[in-house]
């Protein structure tokens, strides 16, 4: 193992790379800042729950503060951006597009949909000519059930089959606007030519090169959170690190407390300080990983939409919240568009933190999200959580 660092460097370097030892701008926000905070993540996740807002807004918000809603949309437009299974589902440059091809030659992830063509050969490519000659189509124009649809995971073999050709990169989605949608039409018609006319690099460089691009988006990061950021398997990925460390494009090191090697990208940033104040989405770069924002931050998170409501422990829709460079508390919240009002369902600090002093930053950022998402009815704080009084005395 190489050179040891310090923890509060880690996090330091961690931070850095995401983004936060920049300056929100303070000006109207364009395509040019979700570039450039696009740039620094690599890849925003998609999540189609809306208790506040769908989660791949909250990361830019966090980066940018208040900016125009439509920056993504904007973006994968203009063929910026395009969706594709990268770190799950999610907003990805389209440069990447050569670096995934070798996931789409693979398996579909879900085997009801990887196993279609042989249920019922040719069907994908029937399905793939209706795409042809009607695209742009959603999955209920090709529904083959007679009654209501069930759950989300209930598709049927028209959503089975769009969703083939999706993996497989034959067709590309956009978002519907209304109602979170995927509207799929043919790749060459979403993903602009001189990409896919790039030549595709080999699965082992290709591999490696998302590596590279996942130690620079993390700044410092073991090889399970280096697999993670683009979903790859860290027993493929180990023998590859080790060779892009013998190459020079990573550098091995130590970090204080860590049991395990962790490496750098050879441009990596060291801040001196961290002065951020953001949300985080459950579902942003710095702590999707669940293990590395315990081994970072020692903050152990855990997302409870899907538990029942008696056990969980903090709320539905918990967001950590970043003050300097530390994750100091959890706040549950949700927007009640009927009346305009931003609901704090629970607010909990972290142990030791200054509850005043966390209160009074956290009020302000509340008040800034508030104001974005045209919350206009106030600010509504429970009785639920240890921070709960402090933060209603300052909102």
């Amino acid at each position: 193992m190489g050179t040891e660092i310090s923890i509060a460097l880690a996090r330091r370097i961690a931070l850095g790379a995401q983004g936060f030892a920049d300056k929100r701008p303070a000006g109207r926000v364009d395509r040019r800042h979700f570039r450039r905070a696009l740039d620094r993540m690599g890849v925003v996740q998609i999540d189609s729950v809306n208790v506040l807002v769908r989660s791949q807004e909250l990361p830019l918000f966090a980066r940018l503060g208040p900016h125009p809603r439509t920056l993504i949309g904007d973006a994968m437009r203009a063929g910026d951006v395009f969706e594709y299974w990268t770190h799950m589902a999610a907003i990805t440059p389209v440069e990447l597009h050569p670096y995934l091809r070798w996931r789409m030659g693979d398996d579909h992830m879900y085997r009801s949909v990887a196993n279609l063509e042989r249920r019922r050969p040719g069907f994908v490519d029937e399905v793939l000519d209706r795409v042809r000659e009607e695209g742009p189509i959603v999955a209920a124009d090709l529904d083959q059930r007679a009654g209501p649809k069930g759950p989300w995971w209930d598709w049927d073999d028209g959503k089975r089959a769009l969703e083939v050709l999706f993996h497989d990169g034959r067709v590309a989605a956009m978002r519907r606007p209304s109602d979170f949608a995927r509207v799929y039409d043919l790749a060459e018609r979403v993903i602009p030519a001189p990409i896919l006319a790039t030549p595709t690099p080999g699965e082992a460089d290709a591999r490696k090169e998302l590596l590279v691009r996942a130690a620079r988006h993390q700044g410092v990061a073991t090889l399970d959170d280096l697999a993670d950021y683009h979903r790859q398997l860290p027993t493929r990925c180990r023998p590859l690190v080790r060779e892009l460390v013998e190459d020079g494009r990573l550098v091995e090191v130590g970090v204080e407390g860590w049991d395990r090697p962790a490496y750098l990208h050879p441009d990596v940033v060291r801040p001196r300080r961290i002065a951020a104040r953001a949300l985080l989405s459950p579902f942003d770069p710095v702590v999707w990983y669940r293990p590395r924002a315990e081994r970072l931050f020692g903050f152990h998170y855990r997302i409870e939409i899907y538990v029942p409501r008696p056990k969980r422990q903090y709320g539905y829709y918990v967001l950590p919240f970043l003050l300097g460079d530390e994750l100091v508390g959890r706040v549950d919240l949700k927007a009640d568009r009927a009346t305009g009002r931003l609901l704090v369902q629970g607010v909990f600090g972290e142990p030791g933190v200054d509850a005043g002093a966390v209160a009074e930053e956290l009020a302000a950022e509340l008040r800034s999200m508030a104001g974005w998402l045209g919350l206009d009815g106030g600010i509504v704080v429970t009785d639920n959580g240890d921070l709960a009084p402090a933060l209603r005395a300052v909102v």
